[in-house]
């Protein structure tokens, strides 16, 4: 009924694979090879009792592993009657309801040992134990996972998400060193920040004056008061972000089409997952949304600021900080990245601990044979059905940020990586010491994760071309190093006077000024004019305070920058997605070798079974008592005629 998959055959295939170069590397993050494949790789086929000697049984009490073990026991809880024929209603079935009822408190596979010892039965495997010693202990963050035996002991399902997981950690990596390397190109350019070096420097920074950045509490400000944030924003806003944005988009299209597999999953889970994203995704991101796509986008300008709803709230239009919008939106990705990993790796670890400590604090004394293996069990937390809905969740919403933002944020790659190494061990130390052991269940994807992560990749590409292009500096500064530069040198002297324009104080309505308190000491009658962010023509002109032909430049510089790098990622992600099969060429010959095998093998079982049915049947009627056939004569030959 459950069509499990049991081995009838020894894998012959694996003598043929090529030994990977230089693999002697990578020996230090290798596990033992007992541990890593405890049991040869076999061909397999859905069970049937009736050919029991087609399949390899050497033993029947351990011919299924653990998990299938726990899961045909579930299976049968969960359907067979608790009430005698003929006593009661023969729709009340299985476990699940006598749990609802209150018939039952708990119900749950035991553990084969405890998880810091092995067991004295010696007939044990200790599965837990050893998965405790090779995977759950966080020194070994560096060794690869023993899948197989997580799959042998607590099924598919949760062998999945281990696999998922190690193997979103991996392409972290790349992006994790190319991030690095960005940031590091914007330090040590540190010095040739011709843009900071004039705003800090107090003959022009220090003689602009800036319009004040809200009404009547705002002062009017010195350009050279953001001498520090202009530093800082160098360090994630220089010419590399440009070429990590793209990178990151060619990276989430490669890693979603290395995901690539058959996809099933239960549609309630689905439906949640869906649900509580949607709603997640307003929770955590709307914040850096606003920061990066509408803070400071629609404020107007001095004498004709834009309002929320309208002037009559008096709720303007909120400007970015005077570093700029990049450096607060990579402020708000720095604390919501440390911060909440942070926070949730402790959380994780320390509140299933402390809730198990205190309700076995009365047990712990006792020696074993009065503490008993299901008592143990019974003491620690229940896993849950939607158990690893909240990890997925987890690894989801940090993938957001690593994708929809990382352009102004590449450090957001690293932090995510070390956070993974240390995620896989507290969900593996968690889940072998402070759960108890959940049902198994087989999956063969993650399921609607899968949907959810394809899209953002695409949303993400589209979020850092807006972020590079609206957000960012960058396409500013080259329309005006490469059309604008009034010696016609390639570098970036007298940007800063060019990005500032210029308004008539007398001209801010009175409504907008700031109060007369509020003036810093340095303000008098004599400063006529201050500057804003803009490209406007100044007061007196016959265009005045109207867009001039450099905005609209770069707005078509900005414009030209998003099409041109979304088709760039797109195309290279079909190219992968063209280049990399779904499926492995040697996975993909396999499965039909396995086909053959399993078509070829149940040919030849049922050949066999036939030949000796009938050599048995020969055999009888060769012995038959004389006298039960009727006397049949010799043929005669006639003569020709």
């Amino acid at each position: 009924v459950l069509n499990i998959k049991v081995p009838f055959k020894v894998d012959d295939t694996l003598d043929e694979r090529t030994e990977i170069p230089m693999s002697w590397l990578a020996t230090p993050f290798r596990l033992p090879k007992d541990i890593m494949h405890p049991e040869p790789d076999y061909f397999t086929a859905p069970f049937n009792k009736d050919k029991p000697d087609f399949f390899l049984i050497n033993d029947k009490d351990t011919f299924f592993p653990p998990s299938t073990r726990n899961r045909i026991v579930y299976y049968i809880l969960s359907r067979c009657s608790y009430i005698r024929e003929g006593c009661g209603d023969k729709d009340k079935k299985g476990i699940k309801r006598l749990l609802n009822n209150g018939s039952y408190t708990a119900a749950f596979p035991l553990h084969d040992s405890r998880y810091w010892t092995r067991s004295k039965d010696a007939n044990c495997e200790s599965e837990r134990y050893t998965l405790y010693k090779y995977w759950a202990k966080f020194l070994c963050f560096f060794k690869e996972q023993p899948l197989d035996l997580i799959r042998n002991y607590y099924g598919e399902k949760i062998g999945i998400y281990f696999a998922w997981l190690g193997f979103y950690t991996e392409m972290l990596l790349f992006a994790a060193v190319v991030g690095t390397i960005c940031f590091l190109y914007g330090f040590l350019t540190f010095d040739d920040n011709e843009w900071s070096k004039e705003i800090c420097n107090e003959k022009i920074g220090g003689n602009i004056v800036m319009c004040p950045l809200c009404d009547k509490k705002c002062s009017f400000w010195k350009l050279n008061t953001t001498c520090n944030s202009s530093w800082q924003s160098h360090l994630f806003d220089n010419v590399a972000t440009v070429f990590f944005a793209i990178f990151m988009g060619i990276w989430v299209a490669i890693w979603i089409t290395d995901m690539e597999i058959p996809k099933t999953h239960l549609e309630y889970e689905n439906k949640l997952t869906v649900k509580m994203f949607l709603f997640q995704f307003v929770n955590y991101y709307s914040s850096c949304f606003y920061v990066a796509f509408f803070k400071g986008k629609f404020v107007g300008y001095p004498g004709d600021y834009a309002y929320m709803f309208g002037k009559w709230s008096k709720l303007r239009n909120e400007e970015c900080d005077p570093g700029g919008c990049l450096i607060e939106l990579t402020t708000q990705l720095v604390i919501v990245m440390t911060g909440k990993q942070v926070w949730g790796n402790i959380q994780e670890a320390l509140v299933p601990w402390m809730m198990n400590w205190w309700g076995s604090r009365k047990a712990r004394s006792h020696p074993e044979s009065l503490y008993s293996r299901w008592e143990q069990d019974h003491d620690l937390q229940g896993f849950g059905q939607l158990g690893l809905f909240n990890e997925y969740l987890e690894m989801v919403i940090q993938f957001g940020f690593i994708t929809l933002f990382v352009a102004s944020f590449p450090l957001a790659p690293l932090l995510a990586l070390i956070n993974n190494i240390i995620e896989i061990r507290v969900d593996a130390w968690k889940l072998t010491t402070q759960f108890r052991r959940p049902v198994a269940a087989k999956a063969h994807s993650i399921g609607a994760w899968e949907e959810i992560l394809n899209g953002m990749a695409v949303l993400s590409v589209v979020t850092n071309a807006f972020i590079v292009a609206f957000t960012s500096d960058m396409i500013p500064r080259l329309v005006y190093m490469y059309a604008y530069q009034p010696d016609g040198e390639m570098n970036m002297k007298g940007y800063i006077n060019n990005s500032l324009s210029v308004f008539n104080i007398s001209e801010i309505p009175l409504e907008n000024r700031p109060e007369r308190e509020e003036n810093p000491f340095w303000f008098n009658s004599s400063i006529t004019t201050c500057r804003y962010r803009d490209y406007r023509y100044p007061p007196g002109h016959e265009k005045q305070y109207s867009h001039t032909m450099q905005f609209w430049h770069i707005l078509a510089a900005k414009l030209a920058f998003i099409i041109i790098m979304e088709h760039v990622v797109f195309l290279v992600k079909y190219f992968v997605a063209w280049l990399i099969p779904d499926v492995p060429s040697d996975v993909r010959a396999r499965i039909k070798r396995e086909r053959y095998l399993v078509q070829k093998e149940l040919h030849d079982y049922e050949v066999e079974k036939l030949k000796i049915q009938l050599s048995h049947q020969n055999h009888q009627e060769c012995t038959c008592t004389p006298g039960i056939y009727p006397y049949l004569p010799k043929h005669e030959v006639l003569p020709e005629f």
